[in-house]
């Protein structure tokens, strides 16, 4: 989605208006400061930059950003669990699992917002809920494919066609969302499930093995590969294709015919965090129509929330994704969580080795 990177700033002006009136509440005795977890960098600067504002002018609660990786969120909550100093925090889905799991996090208040979010989005009862959404298909080096006159791929099973022997390049389930998504589309493919991965682990080494030139740790090696033409296809998001796109990289996206993995990054309510009126309020708003639009557009950010009305430059990129998002599967991320350690272990042993 190549122009979410570059999005018209048309109609921003009403922005901060709209969600003043949403939010106004009486005059405030004091200003109160809440702190939210979240990825640093340009996660960071659009939310302090074009989210944030209009929250703090018309509630008076000034949001002052805790930054970090999710692991080094997570980290945080834990050592603060019984004195709590963050009061929302944003996490990718795997790990916002396990934090609704160790106690971390607590149910969102109901608001009309909930409604308004993708269902896939409400994780475990409103303990969490998606902020921004995405998933993990397949992308391709066009230039490639159209070299070899190659119809673009259609199934996970492609990573399987002979005609790619060598080409293939995904990243390591050990290490990567990107890579294990892969590996569960195949296994549910082979008749597994996030409870059986015995299909997929059995006979991956047999059929996809033979074609994967490397495992690679990320995706930061991705837009070298199709440069150098040593990658043919590889597992991506929507998202990930637009940023290599908008950078000259010839890539596109495909929905594989059984359907991409949900990839999302969730918000969550801390439990026993200082103000929790002051957190629920803030987390609604994350979730609004007004806030998600400002993140689409100065931060590529998809909305969770459906009614957002994207401007014309994407509407068609929107609509698109919202397709992809029709037969966008959610997995089981307390099995995967349970039983990653493991999975990492034979992934290194009997895949990667």
């Amino acid at each position: 989605m190549p122009t979410l990177r570059s999005l018209s700033l048309t109609g921003l002006a009403t922005v901060a208006i709209t969600a003043a009136a949403a939010l106004s509440t009486p005059a405030a005795a004091q200003t109160k400061t809440v702190y939210i977890g979240m990825n640093g960098g340009t996660m960071e600067k659009t939310y302090t930059e074009h989210v944030f504002p209009a929250f703090e002018k018309a509630t008076g609660i000034k949001v002052v950003v805790v930054p970090g990786t999710s692991s080094d969120i997570l980290a945080k909550l834990q050592a603060q669990k019984d004195n709590p100093q963050m009061h929302v925090v944003f996490l990718d889905d795997g790990l916002m699992y396990r934090a609704i799991g160790m106690g971390l996090c607590q149910k969102m208040e109901p608001s009309p917002v909930l409604d308004q979010v993708y269902p896939s989005a409400r994780l475990k009862g409103d303990m969490a809920v998606g902020v921004n959404m995405g998933m993990t298909g397949l992308a391709y080096n066009k230039a490639m494919f159209e070299a070899n006159g190659w119809a673009p791929p259609t199934s996970w099973m492609d990573l399987a066609d002979a005609k790619y022997k060598g080409k293939i390049v995904v990243q390591s389930a050990a290490s990567s969302s990107f890579g294990l998504h892969a590996f569960l589309m195949y296994n549910r493919i082979k008749g597994g499930s996030e409870t059986n991965v015995d299909p997929g682990f059995t006979t991956w080494r047999k059929t996809i093995g033979p074609n994967v030139l490397e495992y690679i740790p990320s995706s930061a090696k991705i837009a070298e590969m199709v440069q150098t033409n040593e990658a043919a296809i590889f597992p991506l998001t929507p998202t990930g294709v637009g940023t290599l796109k908008a950078k000259g990289i010839p890539v596109e996206y495909v929905q594989p015919k059984e359907g991409s993995v949900v990839l999302m990054v969730g918000q969550c309510v801390v439990a026993k965090n200082p103000d929790n009126e002051a957190a629920q309020k803030l987390a609604a708003y994350l979730l609004s129509p007004e806030a998600q639009l400002a993140a689409l557009q100065y931060g590529a950010q998809i909305p969770s929330n459906t009614t957002v009305k994207p401007p014309a430059d994407v509407a068609e990129d929107m609509n698109r994704f919202q397709g992809y998002m029709k037969t966008a599967i959610p997995v089981d991320w307390d099995v995967i969580n349970e039983k990653r350690p493991e999975w990492n272990q034979r992934w290194n042993k009997e895949i990667e080795r």
